[in-house]
């Protein structure tokens, strides 16, 4: 008898491989004798980047970067030889990264996933797979915009953290110093999530609650994402809360696809089909 696993992580528990290797040991249990063979599967949240190296023996590259609570950790991401990267946003500013006591969306950022963008461009990668879910921010995607080099400011022009509680103050946004490399890497976006940015289906309302949002946080959180995206109307000519997706990963489907001219494509998809990217 021959059995074959694929199996996806279970969030926060048990990855890819874990899994694979507890139901290799469950068959052999059961049945005695038999071949087992497994197959590392994601649906481009957690477990993308070890499933697809696995697949596609690419090089597993670490950087040193910040959580969502701006503490140094060290994450993981792939690069192939055809001059691609994969991405995991979670690997960085995930929300198993931040212990629950100190759950509440006003205050991750973003910006290690930025910094997971600078270390795959400084690698000379040309084509970003970047993989949005599992979360642990709302913060509209600037703190990865403002490690990529952007500045969100206030109406003094004053430079704003790139955290949910500031939404609701930016005033202008600075893209002079968005790093010139991204001018030749592109960027597509993983996501399966279709909510847009605001509303009672967008980022704020639909996930922030699971990630410690207070009916009270989320009030002043959907506040702050509608003046957000009003900013970006006005200065982009783009409504972030007509498009589908731009609300996954706390919005930070809108800032790659806004400010990174990235493309948005199904997780499952991409990862299942990479080789032929």
């Amino acid at each position: 008898m021959k059995l074959l696993f694929a199996s996806d992580s279970f969030k926060g528990s048990l990855t890819s491989a874990q899994t694979l290797q507890l139901l290799k040991q469950a068959a052999i249990y059961v049945f005695g004798s038999c071949e087992t063979v497994g197959l590392q599967v994601a649906d481009g949240g957690e477990g993308t980047v070890d499933a697809i190296l696995h697949a596609e023996k690419g090089e597993r590259i670490t950087a040193c970067v910040h959580d969502p609570l701006m503490r140094t950790i060290s994450a993981d991401y792939g690069i192939f030889d055809c001059g691609k990267a994969i991405i995991e946003m979670s690997a960085a500013s995930g929300l198993p990264l931040v212990e629950e006591n100190l759950r509440d969306p006003r205050n991750p950022s973003t910006f290690g996933t930025g910094e997971l963008i600078l270390d795959a461009l400084a690698h000379g990668v040309k084509k970003i797979y970047i993989a949005i879910g599992g979360s642990a921010t709302n913060d509209g995607g600037i703190g990865c915009m403002q490690a990529l080099g952007m500045h969100f400011l206030d109406q003094h022009r004053n430079p704003l953290a790139g955290t949910g509680s500031n939404l609701g103050r930016i005033a202008h946004i600075d893209s002079t110093g968005l790093d010139q490399r991204l001018q030749d890497c592109s960027i597509t976006i993983l996501s399966d999530v279709m909510n847009p940015l605001c509303g009672e289906k967008g980022a704020t309302f639909v996930y922030g609650k699971q990630k410690g949002a207070t009916p009270e946080i989320l009030e002043e959180l959907e506040k702050g994402m509608l003046n957000y995206n009003q900013i970006i109307q006005q200065e982009y000519g783009i409504d972030c809360s007509a498009i589908p997706g731009a609300g996954a990963a706390g919005g930070l489907g809108a800032a790659l696809k806004v400010f990174c001219n990235g493309t948005m494509k199904s997780r499952i998809e991409t990862v299942l089909g990479f080789d032929t990217f």
